[in-house]
């Protein structure tokens, strides 16, 4: 029988609130048209094809994936321009190449030029015509990955990716992931920073002879407080779609604008203990912590009415094991365990949504409401997607 309302759902159950996710797509769809700058959304958290059209509705001129079965799931839904935008493992080659034989505008990325030489390697031994376009991430900020800024070794990997029949060289990006945890004025100045960075990359590869048509940025913080992205041609951005408790702490939007939680049962009373036990532990919530230690720390996520979606006072999930939340009250208040008998429901906003999500195979989507208006699939994990 078709589930009606949350009650109906067997919990934990991811739940997205599509008036929410609609306001978050569109205010950032209008930053990016106030930057004068076409907009990448990435694809990594919500992992749907419903949301894909969304966001390519509001103007979305292409997508990040993070995986090649994502890129796959996409492009088989209709999406043709993707951004594989992970450094590339050589043994992808094979499905990178069926996706481009298949008509999917697939860009990739690298960082290194061993990176390069082990790519090439690997797609000149697929059999095929197919010629697939790189990128080259420059490391700008030290956050995760990219060639160490002026290295010799970017141009010598562009080079490489000419001089192969199977890849072009398309260009470069930067991304500002030392941008979370910032403050609004700290985000303009590192954009700022990747901004020089990629000019001056740009620079030195056309002084090689080499093109450079595509000059990407990203990070939501980046492209919410950038004064501008003059020299880029594109902006990535992700978490935006949903946002999350970390999101809100760095004031890249408000609690209100969290449009993805996690509705859970209430399974014990402990009076004792002054808190209550729901059904969501750390694999329906994630052991994701990225508020702790902040002013703004949630512990394992704020706990909200189950029909509206609103907090409840202080109340945050404040321990979990395997399957198990423990609900108290971060002030040490009282908690009223009558308002939360045996059975009933609460939902949790995650710190993390990118972590959450990833637990579900399926969104309950609402609107303001507990009433579900669809069950939307996501994609998983990484192994080859199914035909």
């Amino acid at each position: 029988m078709p589930c009606k309302t949350l009650a109906d759902l067997q919990t934990p159950a991811l739940v997205l609130d599509i008036d929410i996710m609609q306001a978050n797509i569109d205010r950032m769809a209008t930053r990016a048209r106030e930057l004068g700058i076409p907009l990448r959304p990435h694809l990594k958290t919500p992992k749907s094809a419903h949301v894909a059209q969304m966001l390519k509705k509001a103007g979305a001129q292409g997508f990040n994936v993070s995986t090649i079965k994502e890129a796959e799931y996409f492009h088989a839904a209709g999406i043709e321009d993707l951004y594989y935008c992970v450094p590339f493992a050589p043994n992808k080659a094979a499905r990178a190449v069926a996706l481009v034989e298949a008509n999917c505008q697939l860009t990739l990325m690298t960082d290194s030029l061993d990176g390069a030489c082990a790519a090439i390697k690997a797609i000149e031994a697929v059999s095929g015509a197919a010629v697939l376009d790189f990128t080259i991430e420059i490391d700008v900020d030290g956050y995760r990955s990219g060639a160490l800024l002026g290295s010799p070794d970017i141009v010598a990997a562009a080079k490489l990716f000419e001089h192969s029949p199977r890849t072009r060289f398309a260009g470069i990006m930067s991304y500002a992931g030392a941008s979370y945890g910032k403050t609004p004025d700290e985000t303009r100045e590192l954009t700022e920073q990747h901004l020089k960075a990629l000019a001056a990359t740009k620079a030195d590869l056309q002084a090689a002879g080499l093109g450079c048509d595509i000059v990407s940025i990203g990070s939501t913080p980046a492209v919410l407080h950038a004064t501008n992205l003059d020299g880029a041609t594109e902006a990535r951005a992700g978490i935006y779609t949903f946002q999350d408790l970390f999101q809100a702490g760095i004031g890249a939007c408000t609690i209100d604008d969290i449009a993805l939680s996690v509705v859970s049962s209430v399974i014990s009373c402990q009076p004792q203990y002054n808190r209550f036990v729901i059904d969501a532990g750390g694999l329906a919530l994630s052991k994701d912590r990225s508020t702790q230690g902040k002013p703004y720390d949630a512990l394992y996520g704020l706990v909200c009415d189950a029909k509206t979606g609103k907090q409840i006072g202080d109340l945050v999930v404040s321990s979990v094991s395997q399957e198990l939340g423990l609900v108290t009250s971060l002030s040490g208040l009282p908690v009223d365990l009558d308002a939360f008998p045996i059975g009933s429901l609460v939902r949790v906003l995650p710190n993390h949504a990118d972590m959450t999500a990833a637990a579900y195979e399926s969104y309950a989507v609402v609107a303001g409401s507990d009433k579900i208006k669809h069950i939307w699939r996501r994609t998983n994990h990484w192994d080859e997607e199914e035909k």
